[in-house]
């Protein structure tokens, strides 16, 4: 039960707003620096939401600081994930829809430990060989369509979109005539409040369906897989066990809708802001295309922070504890915010360069370490590395327009990015 003191103030700078939420990351970022500099650690009112709007939700604890994200990601049994916490989202969302859709994000040990266990077992090096196969051969045949293209096109849809859904489609099983309407129903689940997805529609709604439309279809499949199995990662899923304990169909479901949403916007948003910042660094694109093989590597650990494709992961506190001496209280809930963290002056040397060429790089995009570190990582690397080989030695000159940002608290964005291949017209 929280025993938030009910005279604390709000901090009077905002980031519970939706309207703060829509603005273009440079600016939320004076916000963020200017609460790094000043208040590390503060105190702020609910979020606005049209999810599950409650008048009496609770503030939350503002984490900004590199190093305080890092010691809150990796204390689990102070700061918990589970859904009857509530979860990881800065909103509130009903408690099936957590079980539905968040699977190992939003579970503290033990099932989180055996869950990740069990999952984990699926990814043997023969299979993500398998699958580092299928990344390349499909960064290639991406690269083929964007060079027949002319004029200026969607990046986002064109080769960003393509490549992440397009691995996770492949490498699970998905059939062709699906992938289509499972990219838009994971695009719905992380837009659930932009515009673009609600339309004249309902949040809820939104989200709901686009949760239904991913179950139906994993539903579907591992039912098929169980009755007729094949080389995928679905056949895998329904016959994975560890010392005894197998996953439910209602698992498997829950963790096809994170590899769907997370999985994709991952490398979706990361390689959308890396074209987008070569453009404007033609220095640091050079510097890539001349050395490439020796420079990817520190390359994508760049990539990775200065997009910071994931914005926001909450936890809540299981007992009265401390945070730069601030004491929080059992049941109060604090927000890591991983793009102020990948900003924090006291972690990188001039952080608002976009570098290449760092040699330390400890970001963290993936999350801040500990039990609940991107299971995916390792492929969304090999994703980024293969694209980029191909897009920067295949079509170096590439024009970028201004980028359409995604407004939300939860996904660092970008909608659209026009861009023009050099000599196309």
């Amino acid at each position: 039960m929280t025993t938030t003191e009910p005279t604390r103030e709000y901090d009077p700078l905002d980031i519970s707003s939706q309207e703060f939420w829509a603005k273009p990351p440079a600016e939320r970022e004076e916000t963020f620096a200017e609460l790094r500099r000043e208040r590390p650690l503060s105190w702020h009112r609910p979020a606005e939401t049209d999810l599950l709007p409650d008048p009496d939700a609770p503030g939350f604890w503002a984490v900004v600081a590199h190093a305080d994200i890092q010691a809150v990601s990796r204390d689990a049994d102070t700061f918990a994930s589970g859904q009857e916490y509530g979860g990881v989202m800065l909103e509130d969302a009903p408690e099936d829809v957590l079980e539905a859709a968040h699977s190992i994000l939003a579970m503290d040990a033990p099932r989180h430990n055996t869950l990740r266990k069990v999952i984990s077992s699926v990814f043997t090096p023969r299979r993500v060989r398998q699958i580092e196969d299928q990344i390349a051969d499909q960064a290639r045949r991406i690269v083929d369509d964007f060079e027949q293209t002319t004029g200026t096109v969607d990046f986002v849809s064109t080769v960003s979109a393509r490549l992440p859904m397009w691995t996770i489609s492949e490498m699970i099983g998905i059939p062709d005539e699906k992938r289509t309407e499972i990219a838009d129903a994971a695009g719905a689940m992380v837009g659930w409040n932009d515009p673009d997805f609600i339309g004249d529609g309902d949040p809820m709604a939104v989200l709901l369906n686009g949760l239904m439309t991913l179950h139906t279809a994993c539903f579907e499949l591992s039912a098929a897989r169980r009755e007729e199995p094949a080389n995928d990662l679905m056949t895998a899923l329904v016959q994975a066990e560890v010392d005894g304990d197998t996953l439910t169909d209602e698992e498997i479901a829950a963790f096809f809708v994170l590899l769907c949403v997370a999985g994709n916007d991952t490398t979706r948003q990361t390689a959308s802001h890396t074209i987008l910042a070569l453009d404007r660094h033609p220095e640091q694109k050079q510097l890539l295309i001349d050395e490439f093989d020796s420079r990817i590597k520190p390359a994508i650990e760049e990539f990775v922070r200065w997009a910071s494709p994931v914005l926001t992961f909450r936890r809540t506190a299981t007992r009265d504890t401390e945070i730069r001496g601030q004491r929080i209280a059992e049941g109060e809930r604090v927000v890591m915010f991983y793009h102020s963290g990948n900003r924090d002056e006291t972690a990188f040397d001039d952080p608002h360069t976009f570098d290449i060429t760092r040699t330390e790089n400890p970001h963290v995009g993936f999350g801040g370490g500990g039990v609940h570190f991107c299971l995916g990582s390792h492929l969304a690397k090999t994703q980024l590395r293969c694209l980029f080989h191909e897009l920067l030695t295949r079509t170096p000159d590439i024009d970028v327009g201004e980028p359409e940002f995604l407004s939300g608290n939860f996904i660092n964005g970008i909608k659209r990015l026009p861009v023009t291949r050099g000599g196309t017209s």
